[in-house]
């Protein structure tokens, strides 16, 4: 006869922790999307001699930079927008952005007071890339528009592209690192190293600065199910706070978004999380141009 024991059943394993938080760590009213946008429309820098904030976009090549200056035109326009070029190929490790370039917002008619500037895509080589000093010197308002990045030499105050005496217009007074959600684990700590290198330099100025987390549906599945999701993911939230530790930037300057890629129409939840972003970093810039005089 057979021992008794080979009868008694498992105990059940244990299920899976939930993914999810019982409730929103950040407060989001996903309904204050037309609230936002009559705001951004409605928004005047706080300086009599600045017509419109400029903010410099940077981080690291096939981060969303320019898809990022799409969605938030898309989110204005009410239609998808591609005025900002991206690189499909998937196959080049080049940056596809090469020039320094300005891109207002337009709402309807209206073009609205703050202006996009997008930069070369950081590398963790040395030589390869935008170089540090010069997304110092453009956040500055040292860099002229239409300048072509030389990966192997930054722009130095004998170059004929070099603006000498920058006025308050030329500044930017955020700087915005858009950064994909999955960058910080897997990256090269030399990237790393370049994102402290230019927040130290930038923050003896006052300069504030921003994280876009960009891709973050592609980061949890259930974000990629429900946008709506993304502020009780436990997964995204480790992510910024992985980010925050990293790059030394505060979780309250850190705004996950997702861009537009392949959609043909607009999305109230997409644009919702972009536009409160940009809120966010319009008027965090706009502190700063208040601060101006004092630097």
């Amino acid at each position: 006869m057979g021992s008794s024991e080979s009868t008694v059943p498992r105990p059940p394993s244990p299920p899976p922790p939930n993914p999810e938080l019982d409730k929103p760590w950040r407060k989001f009213d996903w309904g204050q999307k037309e609230d936002l946008k009559k705001k951004l429309e409605n928004f005047c820098p706080s300086h009599p001699d600045v017509k419109d904030i400029k903010i410099l976009l940077a981080g690291p090549i096939g981060a969303g930079k320019s898809s990022f200056i799409n969605s938030v035109d898309s989110a204005f326009l009410g239609r998808i927008s591609s005025r900002a070029l991206v690189d499909t190929s998937g196959g080049d490790s080049q940056s596809f952005t090469k020039n320094l370039k300005g891109f207002s917002i337009r709402s309807g008619k209206k073009t609205l007071p703050f202006i996009f500037k997008d930069i070369m895509g950081l590398e963790p080589e040395a030589f390869e890339g935008s170089q540090t000093e010069d997304i110092i010197n453009a956040v500055y308002g040292h860099v002229k528009d239409g300048y072509k990045f030389n990966e192997e030499k930054p722009l130095t105050f004998k170059d004929q592209q070099f603006n000498h005496d920058p006025n308050l217009s030329d500044q930017s007074f955020c700087l915005v690192y858009v950064l994909p959600a999955n960058i910080l684990q897997y990256t090269d700590d030399r990237l790393i190293d370049k994102l402290k290198i230019i927040r130290q330099r930038i923050s003896e100025r006052g300069i504030p600065q921003v994280v876009v987390m960009t891709k973050m549906d592609e980061a949890c599945p259930l974000v990629q199910k429900n946008l709506r999701k993304m502020y009780t993911s436990k997964k995204i939230k480790e992510k910024m706070e992985l980010c925050s530790a990293k790059v030394g930037v505060p979780m309250s300057h850190i705004f996950p978004v997702k861009n537009y890629h392949d959609e043909i129409d607009t999305n109230n939840d997409v644009d919702v999380l972009i536009l409160k972003a940009i809120e966010q970093i319009v008027h965090i810039a706009n502190d700063r141009l208040e601060d101006s005089e004092s630097f």
